[in-house]
């Protein structure tokens, strides 16, 4: 993989969400800035799931369970080619598929998520359905990590280690930061390796802006052959724009005018950063 050419979508795709927030005055786009590297090294390097096999019961499955980061997945699958890159001008207009959250009606999305905790869930499912079955698909889903503070999360945590479901990932977007503020403030999860492996998964540690990072953890959890698997991507909510990172009031903010023409002038500089830079 030519991680020269995902860093360069990483900017350029932070600028279709951008715009998508920016014009229709809806998103989250901290959350949006902060998991959409994931997504990127998950759809272009990663899975077994594209236009051309997306109903094939036997590729690779994601579930954005952090579903209000929704810009992030829509913007991504329509660079994958799931559908036009012209329809996310229709997000959040009246009678659109493309609403603020997860919609199974569109072409790559496999569940409608957003109400917190429930994505990990609906993939200890899938990942059991696809053992029973003997499929060699992955299962994987993108996190929150204020939505650890969910009570279901961690009964699907303990699932899927009892099922041994070493099919199945769970990358959380570990930012630090939620709506109310930071997650420590909120609802502690420190120290988070250590009660994700007393739950019996494998867990990964890396930066959730690093490709090359990304790509090592989850050829690891695709070898692991007894265990579920969490990866706590360190991320920056906000990433790429300077006036935004690490700020917890841009977990649903909208620019104004001047500071969408700040942002996407940053963006069109490369200050998005990579390992090309």
């Amino acid at each position: 993989m030519d991680y020269k050419e995902l860093y360069r979508k990483s900017r350029e795709l932070r600028k279709d969400v951008l715009s998508m927030v920016y014009h229709t005055k809806s998103g989250h786009i901290g959350g949006d800035f902060s998991v959409i590297d994931i997504l990127i090294s998950l759809y272009w390097d990663q899975m077994n799931n594209n236009p051309e096999n997306a109903k094939d019961p036997k590729r690779d499955k994601f579930v954005l369970s952090k579903g209000h980061s929704v810009e992030a997945l829509y913007a991504v699958l329509a660079d994958r080619g799931f559908y036009p890159k012209s329809e996310l001008d229709t997000y959040f207009t009246l009678g659109s598929k493309f609403i603020g959250h997860p919609n199974n009606k569109i072409n790559g999305i496999e569940m409608n998520s957003g109400a917190l905790g429930h994505g990990l869930s609906v993939c200890v499912g899938m990942a059991l359905s696809d053992k029973l079955n003997g499929y060699p698909s992955q299962v994987y889903t993108a996190m929150g990590d204020g939505e650890l503070a969910e009570g279901s999360v961690w009964e699907a945590f303990m699932c899927g280690s009892h099922y041994k479901l070493s099919n199945l990932c769970a990358i959380i977007d570990r930012n630090g930061l939620q709506i109310s503020g930071t997650t420590e403030q909120v609802m502690g999860h420190e120290p988070l390796d250590e009660r994700l492996r007393s739950f019996g998964w494998r867990v990964l540690e890396v930066d959730g802006h690093s490709f090359e990072a990304l790509a090592d953890a989850f050829s690891a959890a695709r070898l692991e052959e007894e265990r579920p698997t969490a990866i706590i991507a360190k991320t920056v909510k906000g990433k790429g724009v300077s006036f935004m990172e690490n700020q917890a009031g841009w977990h649903h903010k909208i620019p104004s005018e001047e500071e969408y023409h700040q942002a996407m002038a940053e963006l069109d500089a490369e200050r998005g950063g990579g390992a090309d830079e």
